[in-house]
């Protein structure tokens, strides 16, 4: 297997020519845990760590590898971890706010073609839920895909309200619904998995994200627990890991997410409610909050029954939410620099 057919493209390769030192290699991480991390190249897998220099460079979590990431990295003897040395520029990326109070970003896998939310037909089908996981992807400049799972637990009629509900909410992703227990769906699903591409499934605990990887390689590969007491699958995915599909394919799956916060997500939100985005240039302030201000054209727009009161209520929600979170970072920023500085300095008294 070369690295073309591991997704190293030629956007890759002019931006390893800037990165990429003598002694390095080009490797993807297919797999983090805790700190360790598996990486991939032409030859096969292997374990790998940061090297020192690069582990002591890092100002930010963003800067550290995540699945997915195209690194450099230095290959000793077989029974030694590879060293990773630098992260290459990401093409297209996921990330969230650090779940809790936290108000940092966490980073879920990058380089990404197509992104799959998973919800169940059953009990997991959330719109708000589905507004979230769009925004992020959108702000990652990843193709947003709705899969719908156990639509064998449905009716036709109320899978059909259920998709018509998406289209009313303003989403506009493709929408496949599939059950893993009669394999309806599964094989046009197979057809969207092109070889050299990336493909993420994102989705809360439970919705049968590891039974589909199952279904698609066509063996219990990755352990899967007995259904619960409400009817859903239990939560069994611990790490985030890259598999290659037999036909060529790559697909990242990643544990389920009890917390989707949104933090830098300004572009993600515009594209995501884009019809409030263009209502928004007709507003009478070019700083409008859409919330009570005279002229106010998203506002009329909803008076007048063209906007959906839930549509609107989801977006001032997550914008609300956003702008927060996007102000306590800077703060937080600003602190840890300032640490930084004081630290610095005292080193440098002590070193007088």
């Amino acid at each position: 297997m070369n690295l073309s057919a591991l997704g190293f493209d030629h956007w890759f390769v002019e931006h390893a020519d800037i990165s990429l030192q003598p002694g390095h290699s080009i490797a993807r991480v297919t797999a983090v845990d805790r700190g360790a991390f598996h990486v991939r190249n032409e030859r096969g897998e292997t374990s790998a760590e940061l090297a020192g220099r690069f582990r002591f460079s890092v100002e930010s979590s963003l800067d550290l590898p995540c699945i997915g990431d195209w690194v450099c990295v230095q290959y000793h003897t077989a029974d030694s971890p590879a060293l990773i040395n630098a992260v290459l520029p990401r093409k297209t990326f996921l990330r969230r706010k650090c779940p809790g109070k936290t108000v940092d970003f966490q980073m879920i896998a990058a380089n990404i073609d197509v992104a799959f939310v998973v919800q169940s037909c059953h009990y997991d089908f959330n719109i708000r839920r589905l507004d979230r996981y769009i925004v992020m992807i959108n702000e990652g400049h990843i193709e947003p895909f709705i899969i719908l799972t156990k639509s064998d637990l449905i009716t036709p009629e109320e899978l059909e309200e259920m998709i018509a509900e998406i289209r009313r909410a303003g989403i506009s992703a493709d929408c496949l619904a599939l059950s893993n227990t009669t394999g309806y769906g599964l094989d046009e699903l197979r057809r969207l998995l092109v070889p050299g591409k990336t493909f993420c499934l994102l989705g809360s605990s439970g919705v049968g994200k590891t039974t589909l990887i199952n279904r698609l390689i066509g063996r219990d590969e990755f352990d899967t627990k007995a259904i619960s007491g409400t009817g859903e699958g239990v939560h069994t995915t611990s790490r985030r890991h890259l598999i290659v599909l037999e036909q060529g394919a790559m697909l990242i799956d990643t544990p389920g997410m009890r917390e989707l916060g949104l933090l830098g997500a300004s572009d993600g939100m515009d594209e995501s409610f884009a019809e409030i985005h263009d209502l928004s240039r007709e507003c009478r302030f070019c700083d409008c909050t859409h919330t009570g201000e005279p002229g106010c054209a998203v506002l009329m727009s909803m008076e007048k029954g063209e906007l959906s009161e839930d549509r609107y209520m989801s977006y001032v929600k997550l914008r609300k939410e956003t702008e927060y979170n996007d102000l306590s970072y800077v703060e937080k920023r600003k602190k840890d620099r300032a640490f930084g500085r004081f630290v610095k300095l005292a080193m440098k008294q002590i070193k007088d």
